[in-house]
């Protein structure tokens, strides 16, 4: 049978738009009843909108046939009062996501965070990954005392005036075994039930992957923008794809990517030496229509020139964010071409047989040789587009004919094409 305890984490997944905390946490959820495969509760008054999220959350637990959600009455409602999200005071999120693990992600995080800090600019890391956090080996803080402030909130370590927050610093050294709503509730403490304060900028280290954590930070709180972090190996490559639809699903825009282990240089000269290639950072950029922020290299120890470079890339990447709304052209397609128009009045257009040609994915192009896979005399003469959607305001990605759907192709390689 289903209990209390599913039901709440269940329903602590629905966020509330206004204060953007999840409706368990505000006490919205009351008078919990179980009969059976019947689940009836009371929800805050004045919360339609939530109604039906709420019925359909339960509905989908195991053993529960229906669920009956009541607004509560105003009268009889004695709802508490709102605590402000711990985020009150951040005034820029910025997030740091690979696809893939041991890519260098969490080391790139806190070097953005520390170098930040040492500018003078209030910031903030947040350790996202319950499973294997990172902080603590990055930090060599294992065991720190972590106390609440008056309103309950968990208040972040200090390292030199940059404040830490990690899962572990709430837990043991064991394993975290836990499920996803489990998972999400701890999320949603780390990041509005910790006291931030007045910050200029909050790096969060996203665990690998596009699971759980990553939606629910996503939907919980508004990222002004999002670092993948790679390396120039095929592997690593061919998961960029996902982060970038990923956050384009939930309107965080995609800064650029960092190249991390892409070069080396020996002892006995100077001279960059590139493990997968010189091409392994201009092939992201045409891949993806993203700009590399930073090529980084294969090192113990990141130097202070490399940090400093790489951060001010990314602070310029956000500026370019800044007040800029994203507005995608206009797509249209027929048995000819794809179409481009913006709002500006600028349009282009390409063959279909042409833009399926240049397709750059691995399924098309050698990603270690860069050597042509796909054959241009297999594409057939009526190629043509089944759908086509905008990634970010950068690329679109199509549904041909022939099956293939797995290419990037950026407004600039477009525009490119189109003139030939």
């Amino acid at each position: 049978m289903v209990t209390e305890k599913q039901i709440l984490a269940a329903l602590s997944q629905i966020i509330d738009p206004e204060s953007q905390r999840d409706i368990v946490s505000l006490g919205w959820v009351r008078n919990v009843q179980i009969n059976s495969g019947l689940v009836t509760f009371d929800l805050a008054p004045h919360k339609e909108a939530l109604k039906q999220q709420a019925k359909e959350a339960v509905e989908a637990l195991p053993d529960v046939v229906r669920a009956n959600v009541h607004l509560a009455s105003g009268e009889s409602s004695s709802e508490p009062p709102e605590v402000e999200s711990g985020l009150a005071g951040v005034k820029k999120i910025i997030a740091v996501s690979s696809c893939k693990g041991g890519v260098g992600k969490s080391t790139v995080a806190a070097l953005l965070a520390r170098t930040l800090n040492s500018r003078g600019i209030k910031t903030g890391l947040l350790d996202a990954d319950i499973y294997g956090p990172s902080i603590p080996t990055l930090f060599n803080l294992h065991h720190p005392a972590v106390y609440g402030d008056e309103q309950e909130r968990i208040v972040p370590v200090d390292a030199a005036g940059l404040k830490l927050m990690s899962f572990a610093f709430l837990s043991d050294d064991g394993p975290t075994v836990m499920r996803g709503p489990m998972v999400s509730q701890y999320i949603q403490k780390l990041l509005h039930g910790v006291a931030w304060g007045d910050l200029d900028v909050l790096i969060l280290d996203l665990p690998p992957g596009t699971g759980d954590i990553q939606l629910t930070i996503s939907q919980s709180v508004q990222i002004d923008g999002a670092v993948i972090v790679s390396t120039p190996h095929q592997l690593s490559l061919t998961d960029v794809r996902k982060g970038i639809q990923m956050f384009d699903k939930v309107n965080v825009p995609v800064l650029g990517v960092i190249e991390n282990m892409a070069w080396f240089a020996c002892d006995e000269c100077s001279k960059k030496h590139y493990l997968f290639g010189e091409a392994g950072a201009k092939s992201l950029e045409k891949m993806f229509g993203l700009e590399t922020l930073a090529e980084l290299p294969l090192s113990g120890n990141l130097a202070a020139e490399y940090a400093d470079e790489t951060t001010d890339a990314v602070l310029r990447a956000l500026r370019t964010t800044e007040g800029a709304e994203i507005a995608p052209p206009e797509v249209s397609f027929d048995a000819s071409a794809i179409t481009l128009k913006w709002s500006g009045g600028e349009t282009i257009s390409v063959p279909n047989a042409v833009l399926r040609k240049a397709c750059a994915c691995a399924n098309c192009i050698d990603e270690m040789t860069h050597a042509p896979l796909l054959d241009p005399a297999s594409v057939p003469d009526d190629i043509h587009a089944l759908s086509v959607e905008t990634i970010g305001n950068y690329a679109i990605t199509v549904e041909w004919s022939d099956g293939h759907n797995t290419g990037f192709f950026p407004y600039k390689m477009i525009r490119e094409l189109s003139i030939l």
